[in-house]
This record gives C-alpha cells, sequence and structure tokens, in this order.
C-alpha cells in the first residue's frame, strides 16, 4: 500500500461516483482503516448491500434513512452509526447530506489509483 503525504483535505481529492446522486472521496486509510466522505443529494438511493468491512458513519449535515433487514431508522446531522461486518445496509438519502464514514479493515477497492 502506498503511503501518501499528511495531512490530506477533501478539497484536493477528485470525487468518485457511485450510485446516481452519490460521489465519494476517499481520504485517509491505511492497512487498518479508511476514512470517506460522501456526497450524498436528495433522492439518491443506496441498495441493501453488504461487505466484511465494519462501517461507522458520522452525518456532518442532511437526513438519510436506512434500511436494513431489522428494519429502519433515520439518521440526520449529528447523528453517528455503525453496521457490522456483513450486515446488510442501504439507504435513501432523504436530503443534500454530507456524511463521513470509517471503514475497517480498509477497503481497499476504495483506495484512489
Amino acid at each position: 500500500m502506498e503511503k501518501f503525504e499528511n495531512p490530506i483535505n477533501k478539497k484536493d481529492i477528485q470525487g468518485v461516483p457511485g450510485p446516481d446522486g452519490i460521489l465519494r472521496k476517499s481520504l485517509a486509510y491505511n492497512e487498518d482503516a479508511l476514512l470517506c466522505n460522501f456526497d450524498m443529494k436528495k433522492g439518491a438511493k443506496i441498495p441493501l448491500h453488504n461487505h466484511k468491512h465494519a462501517q461507522i458513519g458520522y452525518v456532518i449535515n442532511g437526513k438519510l434513512k436506512f434500511i436494513t433487514e431489522d428494519g429502519t431508522f433515520l439518521a440526520e446531522t449529528g447523528d453517528s452509526y455503525v453496521f457490522d461486518g456483513y450486515e446488510k445496509h442501504g439507504a435513501e438519502i432523504l436530503e443534500d447530506s454530507d456524511v463521513i464514514e470509517v471503514f475497517t479493515p480498509c477497503r481497499k477497492e476504495y483506495i484512489p489509483e
């Protein structure tokens, strides 16, 4: 894994489009964890999915509805949340949202080329 220079500022990162209305910026990372910033537009949807990585998020601003196999919950400005590895989850973006998430172990497919 290539070493990068600290600090990393999101304004210097090229965004990677995800599902329609979602832009991901991969920020700092090492073998153990990866920090991402997501710009999510109202109306965007993230389909139900899972992955081996634990996912911890914080809503800087906005409002999202998360869908899990156990039901749904809302997360809005100031809220944090966690999904364990392999836990199925998806989302509907209810307001334009700015979210940060940490994935552990590192999601190597999210490392910029």
